[in-house]
């Protein structure tokens, strides 16, 4: 019997790694405000005080701040649904090859995770991608109706509670800087030893996937992922040119609520009610349509050439994710330069954009001699060694 192989070049379809190349910008956006601030701890509606942060602030939080975790998660579906595709129809086994393809994206998540940097998303992509395989049978449609359903219902149901809270006491949703652990970080990152670098790192990473929060992880990951896996067995991203104007309209519809229901904090009240409802319902609606309007762009053949680099960087986005937190740490973490807490909003996002623009460089430089990036390599080595070696008779 046939296994899965990687996509070919040839295969590859270009929007969905420019897609993935601009989300890894809005990405690395955001994870750099944590790179070089306690930004798990602090209340950020009041945390920065330089008239330049404060000006930027309010474009970040509501055009990047989790609106590029859920797009990254379409993708990551809409790829599997890609590679399931392709097994069938040569015959392969694709379950295997999957689970096990995962899993080493969990080790990989893991070594993130504990020893670069806590805010990792690898390990949740891996754990719920394996719950996403138990679905990846049902048609697209499906696939879609049961993402969309499994997404909406429970924010919804979520975003009223919040709302009504605050109504009947406002201190409760209150936002607050925790002191003790801002100190505790600015003190083990700016100042520590590996040891207690990697202390902090562990109970950052609790504090965000420990059992408190997994089933909000769950119910904000696995229905984009669902979603994407659907969109990905319809071949919405082929197809988009066409019917234009039904994408067009859509474009309109969802860019327009994800920015109403982003906007809330600055348009109402900055309280965790209003800032719950921008970043798990409002910000996948954003999400959506960025991915549509980079799909219409790219029909233009002219500003499909301009947005060309990002799929080179889209390529190897598993390389460029691990080397962004890699590169943050050692600017900012005490093992490295040791700027933990030095630096402003504005300087990081700058800094963010003009590594990333490094990177999209390099990856044009390094795909124009290697087919994959080095962790891609790796990755692919690490699921398909096995079997390789099973067909060899080993």
């Amino acid at each position: 019997m046939q296994v899965f192989q990687p996509v070919a070049q040839k295969e590859r379809i270009l929007s969905l790694d420019v897609i993935r190349g601009f989300s890894l910008l809005g990405i690395f956006i955001i994870n750099m405000i944590s790179f070089h601030s306690p930004f798990l701890y602090i209340d950020q509606y009041s945390w920065w005080k330089a008239p330049g942060d404060q000006a930027l602030f309010p474009w970040i939080d509501i055009l990047v701040q989790s609106s590029f975790y859920p797009l990254f998660a379409m993708l990551f579906g809409y790829g599997l649904a890609l590679q399931y595709e392709r097994s069938m129809e040569k015959g392969a086994d694709f379950f295997p090859l999957a689970v096990r393809r995962l899993f080493v994206l969990l080790l990989i998540g893991c070594v993130h995770a504990f020893l670069i940097w806590s805010g990792d998303i690898l390990t949740n992509y891996a754990l719920f991608g394996f719950i996403l395989l138990v679905f990846m049978k049902l048609k697209g449609r499906a696939l879609l109706w049961i993402g969309a359903l499994l997404f909406l219902i429970p924010q919804l149901f979520f975003s009223i509670l919040m709302v009504l809270m605050s109504l009947v006491d406002q201190t409760g949703v209150a936002f607050y800087s925790d002191l003790t652990n801002i100190t505790s970080s600015i003190e083990a990152y700016g100042n520590g030893s590996f040891k207690e670098i990697f202390l902090q790192r562990v109970e950052d990473w609790y504090n965000v996937n420990g059992p408190g929060n997994i089933i909000f992880l769950m119910l904000s990951i696995l229905p984009m992922m669902m979603i994407g896996a659907g969109a990905g067995k319809l071949h919405i991203l082929e197809r988009i040119h066409r019917e234009k104007k039904v994408w067009i309209t859509l474009l309109l519809i969802f860019s327009g609520v994800g920015l109403a229901l982003k906007s809330l904090p600055f348009t109402v009240e900055a309280n965790v009610a209003y800032s719950y409802i921008q970043d798990m319902l409002g910000a996948p609606f954003l999400s959506v349509s960025y991915a549509i309007l980079l799909a219409l762009l790219l029909i233009n053949r002219k500003i499909s050439a301009v947005l060309k680099p990002l799929a080179a960087a889209g390529r190897m986005s598993l390389t460029n994710y691990l080397t962004q937190s890699i590169i943050g740490t050692l600017i900012f973490y005490n093992y490295g330069l040791g700027l933990y807490g030095g630096v402003t909003l504005a300087t990081g996002t700058w800094l963010a954009a003009g590594i990333f623009f490094i990177q999209v460089i390099l990856s044009e430089i390094w795909l124009s001699k290697f087919r994959q990036g080095p962790m891609e390599r790796l990755w692919r080595t690490l699921t398909y060694r096995r079997v390789r070696n099973k067909q060899a008779g080993e």
